[in-house]
């Protein structure tokens, strides 16, 4: 660290599980004319909140100094966070929403195809050299209904665009309307289930979505349905989930996020030939810091034009 306090600083946090130095690499890029550190160790990390904005995933208010104008959140949700601390000391936080979008909208699209083609069947069969037919289906004149048409929802439908699908959108507000081809809220959220060949969950943990797919809901879906969870867990009913499978009254699921997470060794979900399991990195790729380092240094920039009006601002 330098003696005076640098422009930008990134605490030492990786995230979802890339070094910090990249994305250190990548916001020196965009700001060429800007000191930007990495504080590698806790004692830097104590000095880097000296700095006009500090980036991470995790903030102690008690550490914040007042030169601190910005701390930008390397996650997109902030609920973890002291925001009303922060807020108090005239801390400006905002996140990363819309990093998501393009990496989670090929994952979801990926599993989706991953069940129509049955490649679970195909691998099987090729680990056992086993040159034997099976039948496969098509995503054409399926439904989709996706649930939350924020950054990655909306990235998912457009994705879509080319499988002539038909897709119906869950959002809160559904008088805004939406790029699927129906969009309805919460309180006509079962009759979409009942419509649906995927169910994908692309929205946010909150007391409207938490147990949203729960026992009724999967009762609902048609047999052949598949859920799809890129959301947070809690928004499946877990043991609801298992019970399902068990009884083959779903297709299948593919969860890249869990309840609980770390999904334990011994839990039943991993036991089904049926559920595609990732450990919550359907976001992970380089593009991601790519993505971060653009939302971070353009607010920087508005700082030095006085401009307040900070891109992604949540508080």
């Amino acid at each position: 660290m330098t003696d005076t306090p640098p422009d930008v600083a990134v605490l030492r946090q990786k995230v979802h599980g890339m070094p910090a130095s990249e994305y250190v690499a990548a916001l020196r890029e965009r700001l060429p004319d800007h000191e930007v550190v990495l504080a590698r160790t806790p004692a830097e990390e104590q000095e880097a909140f000296a700095a006009r904005v500090v980036t991470g995933h995790r903030v102690d208010p008690a550490r914040v100094e007042d030169g601190l104008e910005v701390f930008a959140c390397t996650y997109a949700g902030t609920d973890h966070l002291p925001t009303d601390e922060l807020a108090e000391a005239g801390v400006a936080v905002t996140n990363a929403a819309g990093v998501h979008g393009p990496n989670v909208a090929e994952h979801v699209v990926g599993a989706m195809l991953a069940f129509t083609r049955r490649f679970d069947t195909a691998w099987q069969r090729q680990q056992a050299r086993e040159w034997r037919s099976f039948q496969a289906s098509e995503l054409q004149g399926s439904t989709v209904t996706v649930v939350g048409l924020g950054a990655i929802g909306e990235a998912v439908v457009d994705r879509l665009e080319g499988f002539g699908v038909d897709t119906i959108g869950v959002r809160y507000t559904p008088e805004k309307g939406g790029p699927t081809d129906e969009v309805v809220g919460f309180d006509a959220v079962h009759d979409a289930f009942s419509e649906s060949d995927y169910l994908v969950l692309a929205c946010p943990l909150t007391d409207t979505t938490e147990g949203l797919v729960d026992h009724e809901a999967l009762e609902t879906l048609p047999p052949d349905a598949v859920v799809v969870n890129v959301a947070r867990g809690p928004v499946v009913d877990t043991d609801a989930l298992v019970r399902s499978l068990r009884r083959n009254h779903i297709r299948g699921a593919a969860l890249d996020v869990t309840d609980p997470e770390p999904l334990p060794e011994e839990h039943p979900l991993w036991n089904f030939g049926n559920v595609l399991i990732t450990p919550h990195n359907a976001g992970h790729t380089p593009r991601y810091y790519e993505r971060l380092a653009d939302i971070v240094a353009e607010n920087v920039r508005r700082l030095d034009d006085g401009d307040d009006d900070l891109r992604n601002r949540v508080v």
